[in-house]
């Protein structure tokens, strides 16, 4: 067996102490790590005392404090438990994946080790910066675990932290953005990109195109010969900060003018979690028809849920891909009257003033939240064929004053699926992984955890059961729920979008 490096027997005294931030880095990169592992290839095994123990591909034990986030680590070796520590795990993870797929993937251990590394970072960071007043900023910029089940969910690419740190949501960044002229018969568009023209005035013959800076850094080499012969100029800077999302790519203008608010999406070649963040071609091309599907759907489905339409898109045939932007809808438009939106996924890892953990009534906070978001994702399939992808990050829950859920906010039209374009079993398998999986069971365990007292799988069961549709019944009683293999989908480096999934023991079943 491979080699892993061992720290000290937890109850020793010898462990020499450690930087608060490398702790801290450690604890918060550990727990999605271990959360895949034991997920996708661990098998549990019969053991005395209150820590699970699960056999590794290879025949290595393991034990950890389990719960929602696993932690501490231990390897039996030399006879007694042992600790791991996070250099230490990627190993063990790495080693496990051999025996398990018979494939070797050097690539994903220093993903695994950048992402960890980018933790730390952006702790520092965060210690010199001060945090966004408004919640729902905060929220978004709140994620330093990140997605709880994916190897290296902070990686950035493996580029010097000064690269991208002054452009990363965790360290509260806002940053204008740089505004380009485009030669007018260079320039792709489709849909409305009105918005973009309102950044200022075009030099004769250009038209108006924000762009990343981090992009712009990344993609300086092929660009270059477009800003040499004319075909792209630098006009300056936004008069006013973007601040970038949990996305990273996408960044929110509270202040654009002339007086509104919007989101603007943007391609970063840099690998994040799964994928190259691009705006691929084949996505740019049938984003209208998609994003025209969900708003006739919407409509359909009625206030107060609303969808944050990509209105459109805007690029240069010489970089399609490279500079291309997508305007979406702002907040203010859709959100009613005295809410607050929150992402979704920053109640599930927690932030400071999370009315999830601050609530005095769970039943009733979880009840509203499951009113708000529920009814719109199964009746936009149940009617319209349109799969949403309503996972934590495309999901904004507006709270009223007392932090109760009122509406539910979705986005993104490049993660939607449309029936019969998307099977309808495999439709609803993406449906099921994405609201439930992914989003309200990590929700539920959230609120347990914050509330013990309180079990919500009753009312997610009860919510879910008010809907007339054929599958939920197999639903409710299945032994197993689709659990997306984020990490044996990057050990073998599949495309990011060849969703596959594990059985993963269904808490809703009557007989759980």
């Amino acid at each position: 067996m491979e080699r892993v490096d061992l720290l000290p027997p937890s109850s020793g005294t010898d462990a020499a102490p450690r930087d608060d931030v490398a702790e801290r880095a450690d604890a918060h990169a550990v727990v999605p790590l271990l959360n895949c592992l034991l997920r996708e290839v661990a098998e549990p095994q019969p053991a005395p005392g209150d820590r699970p123990v699960y056999r590794l591909p290879g025949g290595r034990l393991l034990r950890v404090r389990g719960g929602r986030r696993p932690a501490d680590p231990e390897v039996y070796a030399v006879d007694r438990w042992q600790r791991v520590g996070h250099d230490g795990l990627v190993a063990l993870v790495a080693e496990a994946l051999r025996h398990h797929t018979g494939w070797a993937n050097h690539e994903l251990p220093a993903e695994m080790t950048g992402s960890r590394n980018a933790v730390a970072a952006l702790l520092r960071a965060r210690a010199a910066a001060l945090p966004p007043g408004d919640p729902y900023l905060l929220s978004e910029q709140s994620l330093l675990t990140g997605h709880p089940h994916h190897p290296a969910p902070k990686a950035r690419g493996g580029g010097p932290h000064t690269a991208w740190l002054p452009y990363a949501p965790e360290a509260y960044a806002r940053f204008p953005l740089t505004v380009l002229g485009v030669r007018a018969d260079t320039v792709v568009e489709e849909g409305d990109t009105a918005a973009l023209d309102a950044l200022g005035q075009a030099p004769p013959g250009y038209r108006l195109l924000p762009a990343h800076p981090w992009q712009l850094d990344l993609t300086a080499t092929a660009l270059a010969p477009a800003f040499a012969d004319g075909r792209l100029i630098l006009l300056g800077t936004t008069g006013f900060p973007v601040w970038p999302t949990a996305a990273i790519r996408t960044v929110y203008a509270p202040e654009y003018p002339p007086g509104q608010d919007l989101f603007l999406k943007f391609s970063l070649d840099v690998r994040i979690t799964n994928d190259i963040r691009r705006l691929w071609r084949h996505d740019l091309l049938k984003l209208r028809r998609t994003d025209t599907a969900v708003t006739e759907a919407f409509e359909s489905v009625g206030p107060p849920a609303a969808w944050l339409a990509d209105r459109g898109y805007r690029t240069a045939d010489f970089a399609f891909e490279e500079l291309a932007v997508v305007v979406r809808d702002g907040l203010r438009a859709s959100l009613l009257p005295g809410a607050t939106p929150l992402l979704a996924a920053a109640l599930a890892e927690g932030f400071p003033g999370s009315p999830l953990a601050a609530t005095p009534d769970p039943a009733a906070w979880w009840e509203a939240y499951l009113d708000a978001v529920v009814p719109p994702v199964l009746t936009a399939f149940a009617d319209d064929g349109v799969v949403l992808e309503a996972h934590l990050q495309n999901t904004l829950v507006a709270v009223d004053a007392t932090g109760i859920p009122v509406q539910a906010l979705f986005r993104d039209a490049e993660g939607v699926k449309l029936l019969p374009d998307t099977p309808r079993a495999a439709g609803w398998e993406r449906l099921v992984y994405c609201l439930v999986v992914n989003h309200l069971l990590e929700i539920a365990g959230a609120l347990a955890e914050h509330h013990p007292d309180y079990d919500p799988r009753g009312a997610l069961r009860t919510a879910l059961a008010r809907h007339d549709l054929p599958e939920i019944p197999a639903l409710l009683t299945a032994p197993t729920l689709p659990a997306k293999t984020n990490l044996l989908l990057r050990w073998t480096d599949a495309d990011g979008a060849a969703a596959r999934y594990r059985p993963l023991a269904n808490p809703l079943s009557a007989g759980d």
